[in-house]
């Protein structure tokens, strides 16, 4: 059972991102992939929805907050939300927090958030006003944990440096860009931090823009930005990667982005990945992750496929 470290919070293995509400799936459908996720979440754990103030400029979390409402569901979902809209000046400075925060408050119809992150990190503003600020917001009851997202090694270590000496509340989280196809920036900088400062990671982009679903192949027409994105990835080694997926899922009888998700969540410091479906057809391909297990040869020979 994934917990996330130093905090209460047992979640899911998979983490849903609220990403595509209000942009590719409108309200009804984000109702039914929540209402989807909710009934298809181990009754051991709490269904961990990820979003953003940013995302649909607040409607995924109106969507959201509408949802819990609707189905009286807020006691049982942790909700991870951020802070942080990359085209401010000085995004992280403290009054920024604050309106966000109440922003999110409002738009999530909550009075607390589970999980509250920078979003992106903000070289104009002193760390101690961006961790001072975090924590007036837990010292205020408004929000539970605070969290860091898109942090170099660098930076995240000086500001849990910087939280340490200000005796702020300290992060509780990581996410990072991290995923079968994009592995050197965590694994060989980001990741030590965050297993010798006890923090969780929640990868974002788990499913490599979609490539690790397969549909995306050599010679195919490029017909969308994501696609575009995702054809990036094609190649010698994309298409080591996508034999090997295609040959563990056909082995376990589960979709690929399953077994891709499942690799991912079996890393070392890694709590759970962030996947989204537009739809509910999209999302059972993610859910079997949550009660996949993988051998040791399998996770080896997606891993070295991926070297």
């Amino acid at each position: 059972m994934p917990t996330l470290p130093g905090t209460d919070l047992t979640v899911s293995p998979l983490c849903l991102g609220g990403n595509v509400f209000g942009w590719t799936a409108d309200e009804a459908t984000s109702y039914a992939v929540l209402d989807r996720y909710l009934d298809a979440t181990p009754s051991t754990v709490q269904p961990f929805v990820d979003t953003a103030e940013s995302y649909g400029d607040g409607e995924s979390e109106r969507i959201l907050g509408a949802w819990m409402a609707d189905r009286g569901a807020r006691d049982r979902v942790v909700i991870a939300t951020k802070a942080s809209r990359m085209q401010k000046e000085h995004p992280l400075a403290a009054g920024e927090i604050r309106t966000a925060a109440e922003r999110s408050l409002r738009n999530l119809q909550t009075d607390v958030i589970d999980v509250y992150y920078a979003h992106y990190d903000d070289g104009t503003t002193p760390l101690e006003e961006t961790v001072r600020a975090l924590d007036e917001l837990v010292q205020a009851g408004k929000v539970r944990y605070v969290a860091a997202s898109n942090y170099s090694a660098a930076r995240l270590t000086e500001a849990l440096d910087t939280a340490e000496r200000a005796g702020t509340a300290r992060y509780a989280a990581l996410q990072a860009h991290y995923n079968l196809m994009e592995r050197p920036v965590f694994e060989d900088e980001l990741r030590d931090v965050a297993l010798d400062r006890g923090l969780g990671v929640l990868p974002y982009y788990g499913l490599a823009k979609g490539f690790r679903t397969g549909k995306y192949r050599p010679g195919q027409q490029i017909d969308s930005v994501r696609a575009e994105k995702a054809s990036a990835y094609l190649g010698e080694r994309g298409d080591r990667v996508l034999a090997a997926l295609a040959e563990v899922a056909d082995g376990y009888g589960v979709p690929m982005p399953a077994v891709a998700l499942r690799w991912l969540a079996d890393q070392p410091a890694v709590v759970a990945p962030i996947a989204s479906g537009r739809t509910v057809e999209q999302l059972a391909d993610l859910l079997p992750m949550q009660d996949l297990v993988l051998g040791d040869d399998e996770r080896r020979r997606l891993t070295d496929a991926a070297a």
